[in-house]
């Protein structure tokens, strides 16, 4: 059985990373990366030796490029494609007309949010794309809450196979950096959020609260790891808060492991998520988070033991949660805290359990892949 996983290869966020990471668990020959840009993700796929193959184009959506993909699948006998990422699903949408093979897809994020705040053209995007979803022989939610959002938009039930997302906790945490290098000192309070900077990652939300927060506690620095549309949107939102002092835009850092560790709490106030790997490396580095309460989160964050669940676009919410994780850590209570949700995320989490769920999926489809493999002879 030959796998090609296809993705539009511009990731360089939970995507890249959940798909690299399944890759390498896998260790397979019959394993390969399709990507159709080159970037980071073929650069650190090339890295870790997993097959890769570019499908090189000028353009995002071209005919040729369909029929040199569906040229290649036939000629190196791929019996299943595995695809992430709405470029990816519309493309193989057309490429099951063309070529013999199964199609499982992993939504990532929610469908219905990807193309959040481009007007007619994003709802145009968005109906193509959950049409291609519809489609699919099996669709992996990452997440039982996701499952459930992916029925509601008209997937059928009995495609959907739950396969919660997970990372290697067995990797060595990364030396965190010093804060001096940064010019934050020991006793300062650090909130770390690394996500796209995106209308679906809620920054604006984030910058609200830490408004409210610096009041009282001019100790405390955001920082905000990450690049997207919204950069200079919300750096002109920070000086109008009167809080630019105090926020800090990292970019796309390669590093991100090492800020885990310096950071005090690591913060997600997105609208949308479906299982998100920035709050497990968190856990991976034993520091506590907040995050909204979407997706996946509450199968991590399942008492408040753990960390701190806001709803979506709750200012109040978010600043009560920041309020009280400076209470906890002036208390000493927020290492444990870290060390607690380490112990559980390990537990639930990991990507050997992650890796061997979605591989019984591709067993289960083995029989179905039988009559695939008869076409090819």
């Amino acid at each position: 059985m030959k796998i090609l996983h296809l993705n539009a290869g511009n990731e360089t966020g939970g995507g890249m990373h959940h798909i690299l990471g399944l890759l390498k668990e896998f260790n397979r020959d019959e394993f390969i990366l399709g990507v159709l840009e080159k970037g980071e993700m073929l650069k650190q796929a090339e890295r870790l030796g997993i097959q890769t193959v570019y499908f090189s184009n000028r353009v995002k959506l071209s005919i040729p490029l369909i029929h040199k993909i569906a040229s290649y699948i036939k000629r190196e006998r791929i019996g299943l494609v595995h695809t992430h990422g709405p470029r990816a699903n519309v493309y193989a949408k057309v490429l099951k007309k063309m070529a013999p093979f199964h199609w499982i897809v992993t939504v990532h994020s929610d469908p219905t949010h990807d193309f959040m705040g481009k007007g007619m053209y994003g709802d145009f995007l968005c109906r193509l794309h959950l049409n291609a979803i519809r489609n699919a022989d099996r669709i992996i939610a990452i997440s039982e809450p996701f499952r459930t959002n992916l029925h509601g938009v008209g997937v059928e039930n009995n495609k959907i196979v739950t396969a919660l997302n997970g990372i290697d906790f067995r990797k060595k945490a990364d030396k965190p950096h010093v804060r001096n290098d940064f010019g934050f000192g020991e006793h300062d309070f650090l909130f770390l959020m690394a996500a796209r900077l995106e209308p679906v990652k809620g920054h604006q939300i984030a910058l609200e609260a830490f408004s409210e927060i610096i009041k009282g506690h001019n100790g405390c620095h955001l920082l905000l790891a990450g690049d997207g549309t919204l950069t200079d949107t919300l750096k002109r939102a920070a000086r109008d808060l009167g809080v630019e002092k105090n926020v800090h835009f990292l970019g796309h850092r390669h590093d991100i492991d090492k800020f885990y560790g310096m950071a005090d709490i690591t913060m997600l106030t997105s609208f949308s998520e479906s299982f998100p790997l920035v709050l497990l490396e968190s856990a991976r580095a034993k520091t506590p988070v907040i995050a909204t309460d979407v997706g996946g989160v509450s199968e991590l964050l399942c008492d408040k033991s753990l960390g701190w669940k806001t709803s979506p676009g709750n200012v109040r919410e978010l600043t009560s949660a920041m309020e009280e994780a400076i209470i906890f850590r002036n208390k000493g209570m927020l290492k444990r805290m870290g060390e607690k949700l380490e112990s559980h995320a390990s537990s639930k989490f990991s990507l050997e359990i992650f890796a061997e769920n979605v591989y019984n999926v591709y067993l289960s489809m083995d029989k179905v892949n039988l009559n695939v493999k008869s076409e090819w002879n």
